[in-house]
């Protein structure tokens, strides 16, 4: 069954058309990875499906796990399990880690037709899930990236996709600049979401992570459109031979 698909997306920003006809399949329990040079709308296709304010879609159709996706608020879109992991994550001062994400889980919770969780039951998860991620106990406190590494910035990450579970992950170059033992638990991560039931987008330029995550399938991303798609063997080429080599 396919968990989202994707038909002749068009989408712009600021006036100026960035994705030109993305077609894009992906099935329950696959992970697929979406490389391309810099600029070549990867990070658009993300913004589009988490509903990102500023991105217009001009054309072409989105269904996940049945419904119209771009009939549906952002929040509407993160209630029903898609959860991106951003290349440059935000601060936000004044929120504890706990704080954010016992609001975050408990709204998808609501939004699920589930009882929220009681004080009791939501510290036994978030310490099951910070354990899982090397997260010092001492980080809960802290106020959401601020001060943070680049790497414990995406730990952090990893952490709130850990804790909300979600159905589709869109990890947005979430390796960069990690050193090995970050790109470990990003790899970790995504790999321990993997399920029957949910899936992974990998948007990156590199060949490491993938070699960890294993992608079923791998798209290439160019001026807007994606003009390949195979196995590991097209990521071996890039490597290899940049993306000049794909046309």
């Amino acid at each position: 069954m396919k968990l989202l698909e994707i038909n002749d997306l068009h989408a712009s920003v600021e006036g100026k058309e960035i994705l030109k006809g993305v077609n894009l399949a992906i099935g329950e329990g696959e992970v697929h990875a979406v490389m391309g040079p810099n600029g070549a709308g990867k990070s658009t296709l993300g913004a589009v499906l988490t509903g990102r304010p500023g991105y217009v879609v001009t054309g072409g159709s989105i269904t996940f796990k049945g419904r119209n996706l771009l009939e549906m608020k952002p929040e509407e879109r993160a209630w029903a399990g898609i959860f991106m992991s951003f290349q440059y994550p935000i601060e936000i001062p004044g929120v504890s880690i706990t704080s954010f994400m016992k609001s975050a889980v408990n709204a998808r919770r609501k939004a699920l037709g589930k009882d929220e969780y009681t004080p009791a039951e939501f510290l036994k998860l978030m310490k099951e899930k910070m354990a899982f991620v090397k997260m010092k106990g001492e980080f809960a406190k802290r106020e959401v990236n601020v001060g943070f590494s680049g790497g414990e910035k995406k730990r952090n990450e990893i952490f709130q996709m850990a804790m909300l579970d979600p159905t589709l992950s869109i990890l947005d170059e979430t390796d960069s600049g990690l050193d090995v033992d970050a790109l470990k638990t990003v790899a970790d991560g995504v790999n321990a979401l993997r399920s029957p039931s949910k899936s992974a987008i990998v948007i990156t330029h590199y060949k490491r992570l993938l070699e960890m995550v294993t992608p079923d399938r791998v798209h290439v991303l160019r001026e807007g459109r994606i003009v390949a798609e195979g196995g590991f063997e097209l990521v071996e080429q890039i490597d290899n031979q940049g993306y000049d080599s794909i046309r």
